[in-house]
């Protein structure tokens, strides 16, 4: 009883299956159909278009027109690929065809019995099917108006072959037919069955079918379809005669309302009745099985309580091992934390000696500069002792205007003495590692104030390219001060022998990024050495001209900044630095000292 059940389920459900497949194939045929056809609907209209064609139905009997049309309609049949291209007189009267060099040919023939030409000569769009009173072959054809001074003097129609629409239907499980109005099958996946009607023809239908020769003198018959019932959703079974004997398919349709035409699509129910029987089959197996399990079950029982005896013993076995292994872990973990902060003390370790090297950097600098600073104070010492012994003889003249401009000179020199001495002392300081807004500008104008007496010794020019408005990036203002000093003195060294050596620093911002840019004139970076300038202890001056850690430091400085160093040569020549630092707020916060 329950296999028959499931028989009667299992055919149901396969055969909606089956009627759902057929519904998806039907409606991709149906598709295809209306686009190769739809390929071919507006041709007829725009040949109707052409000069030649509308000169050689106002003078149908010039030679060298007809000649010219007819290979003009060849030339455009190739192109678009159709059976055949003709025009056709208001009498339809073929003049020009493009197979005029076939024994076939429509040239002489008259066409004005046809539905197509009837329709276009009354000045709509003629569509139609037919099978070939010339050919012998089945055709769609399209129809359209030629006129001339508002008044139609002629049709142009456009034959489409359709047995290779049916190429692409081959199925052995599926049959695919098309019917006209009448129910005649005109096109099919299986020859045998054009030309039958699904239903009994009227005697009108013949005789509209004889006015038309839409099917010539091919032999119309009845297809013998044998109702069978139909599925639990109402799909019609037939059978269907195949290979001298009936089977059985699951029929359905759908209109193509445009062309007056029914797709049938017949689908081969064997597979899913022999499918439904294989199902059925298993459902009886799967029965007959689960009571030899059940039996085997009840045997087994006894083994099965002795088994769960022997992994209760197994399990404590694991959980012993597990805890064993869950101490070794603690250990492990324990020596790793060890190690960790073993790691932090060194990394701590390494950034104090970084920033020491970073002092030591900055005094080596100062160092270097010390000859150059004593001449700088003792200039305005000189000139502010001389400016004084004048003031002292103005004032015993009486001479106090003079006097006074004497002291004024002598507080401008001094002013000059104290801001040296403070950027030095800022210079030298060690810094505060708290990041915070630095404006560009200033950082850049303390930096050529420390480095001014270098500068003017050896007449460098100094090209600057700012923004009106300050910018403000994220870092500190002493190591971006020290790291400007070492780009500057880095781009004067490498200019010793330039004639009119040249420094251009520039500032712009780049989306939420800051580029401080300093470029020379020199001779650039040699490729051999490009990637190892910043690693430190690595110079290219001789002993005793630098340690190497100027761009090391800079290097690491910017990086603690959250940003990058990079050195490229320059497409105008020398070399240029270039700083990538994050966009602070445009308001100064706290200013690092």
């Amino acid at each position: 009883m329950l296999a028959l059940i499931s028989l009667e389920l299992a055919t149901n459900y396969l055969l909606d299956d089956l009627a759902q497949r057929a519904r998806t194939t039907l409606g991709i045929t149906i598709a295809g159909l209306k686009g190769a056809l739809g390929r071919y609907r507006s041709i007829p209209q725009l040949i109707a278009d052409n000069p030649g064609i509308r000169a050689l139905l106002l003078a149908p009997a010039s030679p060298r027109l007809v000649r010219a049309a007819n290979l003009e309609l060849k030339r455009i049949n190739a192109a678009v690929q159709a059976s055949d291209v003709y025009v056709m007189n208001v009498s339809g009267l073929t003049l020009a065809s493009s197979n005029y060099e076939l024994k076939t040919s429509f040239v002489g023939q008259n066409f004005s019995y046809r539905p197509y030409f009837q329709d276009a000569v009354s000045g709509g769009l003629g569509r139609y099917f037919a099978l070939g009173t010339t050919s012998l072959k089945r055709g769609y054809y399209f129809a359209s108006p030629v006129r001339a001074d508002g008044r139609i003097i002629g049709v142009v129609a456009v034959k489409v072959d359709i047995d290779q629409l049916e190429q692409s239907w081959q199925s052995k499980d599926q049959v695919i037919a098309v019917t006209d109005e009448h129910g005649i099958i005109f096109m099919s996946s299986r020859p045998d069955l054009l030309f039958n009607s699904l239903r009994p023809l009227s005697e009108a239908s013949r005789r509209a079918i004889r006015a038309s020769r839409k099917y010539n003198e091919a032999e119309l018959r009845e297809l013998d379809l044998s109702p069978q019932g139909s599925t639990q959703s109402g799909l019609a079974l037939v059978a269907v005669p195949a290979g001298g004997k009936p089977a059985e398919y699951l029929m359905q349709s759908r209109p193509m309302p445009a062309e007056g035409w029914d797709i049938q699509i017949l689908s081969r129910t064997g597979a899913a009745r022999t499918q439904a029987y294989i199902f059925s089959s298993a459902v009886l197996l799967v029965l007959l099985s689960t009571m030899l399990a059940a039996a085997f079950l009840v045997l087994r029982r006894q083994q099965l309580l002795e088994r769960m005896r022997n992994q209760s013993e197994v399990q404590e076995e694991l959980e012993r091992r597990v805890k064993a292994r869950t101490t070794e872990l603690d250990e492990t973990n324990a020596r790793l934390l060890e190690e960790i902060n073993e790691r932090k003390s060194a990394e701590e370790e390494l950034r104090k000696t970084q920033a020491d090297l970073v002092q030591a950097g900055k005094l080596a600098a100062l160092g270097q500069m010390s000859a150059a600073l004593s001449h700088e104070f003792n200039q305005p010492l000189g000139a502010a002792k001389s400016y004084a012994d004048n003031a002292v003889a103005f004032i015993d003249r009486g001479r106090i205007d003079e006097a006074r401009e004497n002291i004024d000179r002598i507080s401008m020199l001094v002013g000059r003495m104290g801001a040296i001495s403070r950027h030095l002392r800022n210079f030298a300081r060690k810094p505060n590692v708290e990041l915070t807004t630095v404006p560009v500008a200033t950082i850049i104008n303390d930096a050529l104030e420390i480095l001014d007496r270098r500068i003017r010794a050896l007449n460098i020019k100094v090209r600057l390219d700012l923004p009106p408005d300050e910018l403000w990036v994220l870092g500190g203002q002493v190591r971006l001060q020290q790291v400007l000093v070492n780009l500057i003195n880095n781009a004067i060294d490498a200019m010793e022998a330039v004639y009119e050596p040249e420094v251009v620093i520039s500032a712009a911002a780049t989306g939420r990024k800051i580029c401080l840019s300093v470029r020379d004139r020199g001779p650039g970076i040699p490729e051999e050495i490009a990637e190892r300038i910043f690693d430190p202890f690595f110079t290219t001056r001789g002993v005793g001209k630098g340690l190497g850690l100027g761009l090391s430091i800079s290097y690491n400085i910017i990086r603690d900044f959250g940003g990058h160093l990079q050195a490229h040569n320059h497409e105008g020549g020398g070399a240029e630095f270039r700083i990538m630092l994050k966009s602070a707020v445009n308001e100064p916060q706290k200013v690092q000292p």
